[in-house]
């Protein structure tokens, strides 16, 4: 795959979407397993949720690592460790990246096994490794659009959604 620019719109409008999936996580009723499982809808609100939020961030460094790296067309597994071994993510995260995509793969494929309690946990203790990633995502982007010449954009848009620190 031949490099190119980095789109800083595409990279702004798929990490708006991260941020909007996680606002809306927060917002479900989660005090407890008791009250999330209460509302069927909340198990099925994360789930598809969840899925469009990870979908995002790969889609983010696969595209980062497509115009920046000249690697495209890979599994998700593979863009987690790419990203590492060409400085898009921290190696601090590596792991959770890297897991985030074995979870993604579960919410597509084995969505029969996934459960109430374990999205409940995701949402409860685990937001905050999507956030660091989509950080770290539109960081590098920046960056790497800056150093390959691409014209600058509005990747931190007044219009973004904050996403609030977990």
């Amino acid at each position: 795959m031949t490099r190119s620019t980095i789109d800083l719109k595409i990279v702004g409008d798929r990490l708006e979407i991260v941020r909007s999936a996680v606002v809306e996580l927060q917002t479900l009723p989660h005090t407890t397993l008791a009250v999330f499982t209460s509302d069927r809808r909340n198990a099925w609100s994360s789930d598809s949720l969840l899925r469009r939020a990870i979908e995002a961030l790969f889609d983010t460094a696969r595209h980062v690592l497509a115009k920046a790296h000249g690697r495209g067309g890979l599994e998700y597994r593979d863009v987690a460790r790419l990203a590492v071994e060409h400085g898009v993510i921290s190696p601090e995260v590596a792991d959770q990246f890297v897991k985030i995509a074995g979870f993604r793969n579960r919410l597509t494929h084995h969505y029969d096994a996934v459960t109430p309690e374990e999205l409940f946990t995701v949402i409860q203790g685990h937001l905050g490794d999507i956030t660091r990633l989509a950080d770290q995502l539109e960081a590098s982007a920046a960056r790497l659009a800056a150093a390959t010449g691409s014209p600058p954009d509005t990747l931190a848009s007044e219009s973004s959604t904050p996403i609030p620190r977990s």
